[in-house]
C-alpha cells in the first residue's frame, strides 16, 4: 500500500545543535533516503525527474508525493544540513512576531519567527544556512536569531495561517465605523465604502481567498453575525466572523467593485471585477447577490485567467483509463462526453484533453459559458444570452468555421444535442458535458432530448463519468484498520488498512490537500450500439459495459482507498451516498 511510512506520533522537541551550518556533500539527501530504505529506486528516480522539471527541493518533492512524512524527511535533513529541523505542523505560532516583519517579507524570503526563548527569536527558515539573510533577520528583529528548517509549503502554511483573513480583519475592525444601518442612504453607504478599514478588510478576504486556491467566496449575513466562506477541494469552510453592523458596509464594497447597483437590495444582481494575485496572476471574479430573510447574500466565483491546462496524466484517473481517453482523442470525429455534477472537474478534463491535440495543425475552436482557461492556439467563444450568442448558436456558426475539433461547454438542450450529433456525424470531433450520475446514463438523457437512438449509437464515441475525491494531507494522515461497519458498506475486509485524517497546519487543519480524479470510461462499440437502439435502461448498458471490461467510478475510488489516496469519509461522500 503506497503510504506514508508510519512514525511515532509524539510531536519532535526543538533542539539546539551547537555546530556551526555546514552541509556534508559527501552524501545528498536522495542517496540517505534510499539506503535507510526510506523510498525506492523508482521513486527516487521519479522525485529527481520532477525536480529538474519543476525546481524546488528534493525533501519536498518527496514529502507532497506522500512516500515519507515531512518530519522524517526533515529528521534526516537535520543530520546533513547541521541544523535543527522543526515541524510547523502542531506547533503553536506567536503571530506577533511575524507580524513584527510583515506578511510580504515573510513569503519573499519564505521565513517566520514562530517563538522566542531566551533572549533569541527561533525562525523557521527554508534555507537556514543563508548568512545574509540571518543578518537581515537580526537586523529587522533587533534581536539575536536561532534559526530552525522547514519546507516551503510548510511555511507557506504556517505564514497564512499568521496572516489569515480573521487575523486581519480583528486588527482592522477597531478601526470600522459600524453605525451604518441597512437603510443608510446611497451617499452614505458609498462614503463608508471608501473607508480605509472597509477597503483593507473586504481586501483582506479577497486575498485570503487567492491564497487558499478558492473556487468561490460566500458572504452570507446570519442573525447575529456577518459570515464568510471560502471553498477549497469542493468544500465551503468558515474562514471569517464579522460583526452584523459590518454588513451594509461589506455588501457596498464589493457591490461598487463588481459594478452592481447599491441601492437595489431586493432582486439579484450580477456583477464582475479584476483581481491581481500573486506573481502578477489576474482573476477574474464573477459576483453574484441575492436577498435572503437576514439581509443580502453574495457569492463570488474565482477564475484565474492564465490558469496552467494540467495534462491527462496529471488528472488522477487509473492507468488503464488514461489509455482509453487518448485512444478516443485519436478519433477522427464522433462525441465524446464528459458527465458528472457541477464542481466534478469537467472542463479541466476537456481542457486537458484539447491540450493533446496539435492547434498548429488543427482548427479547435470552443463555446464556453464562461471562459475558463485560456488556450493559446484555440479560438474560444463566450456564450453571451444578451446579444443571442447561446450554446446552439454558437455551436452552429462554428460550425461554418472549417473546424477539425470543437467543444461545447455544456448540452443543455435539445437543439445544442442534435447539432453537436450532425457535427460528430459530418466529420468532426465533438466535446461537451452532461450533468448524469454515471457515463451510461448519459445516452439515455440525449434520448429523453429527443435525439433518435440510432444517431446516439452513431456519434457517440465514449463517454467518461467522473468525480473528484480530495487526498489526504501526507503530513497529519494515519493507517488504521478501516472497521467492521464502514468495512462493510464498502464491501471490505475490517482489517484492510486505510488513512485517516486529524488536520494540521499544512492542509489548514483539513486533513486533506488537493483533489484526484476517479472515473468509468463508456467506449462505444458495436455491442453497446445494437443495445441503444433497442431503448435500454442506464442498468442495462452498464451491465454489458462491466462485462466487456469497464471499471466504474466506484471501483476506481476504492482503488485510491487502499492505495492510501483517500480515505473512506470522503468515498462514502462522494460516491456512496445512497449506501
Amino acid at each position: 500500500m503506497a503510504f506514508p511510512n508510519k512514525i511515532e506520533e509524539d510531536q519532535m522537541s526543538i533542539r539546539r545543535k551547537p555546530s556551526p551550518f555546514r552541509l556534508r556533500r559527501e552524501r545528498k539527501l536522495g542517496d540517505v533516503l534510499l539506503s535507510n530504505g526510506l523510498i525506492t529506486n523508482d521513486q527516487l528516480t521519479e522525485a529527481l525527474k520532477d525536480q529538474k522539471t519543476s525546481g524546488g527541493f528534493l525533501g519536498e518533492i518527496i514529502a507532497r508525493k506522500g512516500w515519507i512524512r515531512p518530519d522524517v524527511i526533515g529528521a534526516e535533513l537535520e543530520q546533513l544540513l547541521k541544523v535543527p529541523y522543526v515541524s510547523l505542523a502542531d506547533l503553536k505560532i506567536d503571530g506577533e512576531l511575524g507580524r513584527l516583519l510583515g506578511e510580504a517579507y515573510c513569503r519573499s524570503r519564505t521565513v517566520l519567527p514562530f517563538q522566542q526563548e531566551n533572549g533569541e527569536v527561533l525562525v523557521a527558515m527554508a534555507d537556514p544556512v543563508n548568512l545574509s539573510r540571518l543578518d537581515e533577520l537580526r537586523t529587522r528583529l533587533g534581536q539575536p536569531v536561532s534559526p530552525f528548517l522547514a519546507f516551503p509549503f510548510e511555511l507557506e502554511s504556517a505564514i497564512s495561517k499568521v496572516f489569515s483573513a480573521q487575523q486581519k480583519t480583528d486588527l482592522l475592525l477597531a478601526e470600522l465605523d459600524t453605525s451604518a444601518e441597512a437603510d443608510t442612504d446611497v451617499e452614505d453607504l458609498t462614503s463608508i465604502a471608501s473607508d480605509a478599514p472597509i477597503v483593507r478588510i473586504v481586501n483582506s478576504i479577497l486575498e485570503g481567498a487567492v491564497q487558499q486556491s478558492a473556487s468561490d467566496i460566500h458572504v452570507e449575513p446570519r442573525e447575529k453575525s456577518l459570515q464568510v466562506r471560502y471553498r477549497v477541494d469542493g468544500i465551503l469552510h468558515e474562514e471569517v466572523q464579522l460583526p452584523r453592523s459590518s454588513l451594509p458596509a461589506i455588501l457596498s464594497r464589493l457591490k461598487i467593485m463588481s459594478g452592481m447597483n447599491i441601492a437595489e437590495r431586493r432582486r439579484p444582481q450580477d456583477g464582475r471585477f479584476e483581481l491581481r494575485g500573486q506573481n502578477g496572476m489576474i482573476i477574474d471574479m464573477r459576483v453574484s447577490s441575492i436577498a435572503s430573510v437576514w439581509g443580502e447574500k453574495i457569492v463570488m466565483r474565482l477564475l484565474p485567467r492564465e490558469s496552467a491546462v494540467v495534462s491527462i496524466e496529471k488528472l488522477g484517473f487509473l492507468e488503464d483509463q488514461e489509455r482509453s481517453l487518448i485512444s478516443l482523442m485519436k478519433r477522427p470525429h464522433g462525441v465524446i462526453l464528459v458527465t458528472g455534477p457541477t464542481g466534478s472537474g469537467k472542463s479541466t478534463t476537456m481542457f486537458a484533453c484539447l491540450q493533446m491535440i496539435d492547434a498548429a495543425t488543427t482548427n479547435v475552436s470552443t463555446i464556453e459559458d464562461p471562459v475558463e482557461y485560456r488556450m493559446p492556439g484555440v479560438n474560444q467563444i463566450p456564450v453571451n444570452s444578451r446579444i443571442g450568442v447561446t450554446f446552439a448558436s454558437g455551436l452552429r456558426t462554428l460550425l461554418r468555421q472549417d473546424p477539425d475539433v470543437i467543444m461545447v461547454g455544456e448540452i443543455r438542450d435539445a437543439e445544442t444535442a442534435e447539432i453537436a450529433i450532425q457535427a460528430a456525424l459530418t466529420g468532426h470531433l465533438v466535446l461537451s458535458t452532461l450533468h448524469t450520475n454515471d457515463a451510461p446514463s448519459s445516452l439515455i438523457r440525449l434520448q429523453n432530448m429527443g435525439v433518435e437512438p440510432y444517431l446516439v449509437g452513431s456519434a457517440i464515441a465514449g463517454v467518461l463519468g467522473q468525480r473528484l475525491v480530495r487526498k489526504v494531507c501526507p503530513n497529519c494522515a494515519k493507517e488504521v484498520p478501516i472497521g467492521a461497519e464502514i468495512g462493510r458498506q464498502l464491501g471490505i475486509d475490517e482489517s484492510t488498512p486505510v488513512p485517516v485524517v486529524a488536520g494540521c497546519s499544512v492542509c489548514n487543519n483539513r486533513g486533506y490537500s488537493g483533489r484526484s480524479a476517479v472515473g468509468e470510461v463508456f467506449e462505444m462499440t458495436d455491442e453497446l450500439r445494437d443495445m441503444v437502439l433497442q431503448q435500454p435502461s442506464s442498468n442495462q448498458l452498464m451491465a454489458l459495459a462491466r462485462s466487456q471490461g469497464m471499471k466504474t467510478m466506484k471501483e476506481s475510488a476504492m482503488e485510491k482507498l487502499q492505495a492510501g489516496q483517500t480515505t473512506p469519509d470522503e468515498v462514502m461522500r462522494v460516491l456512496f451516498t445512497d449506501a
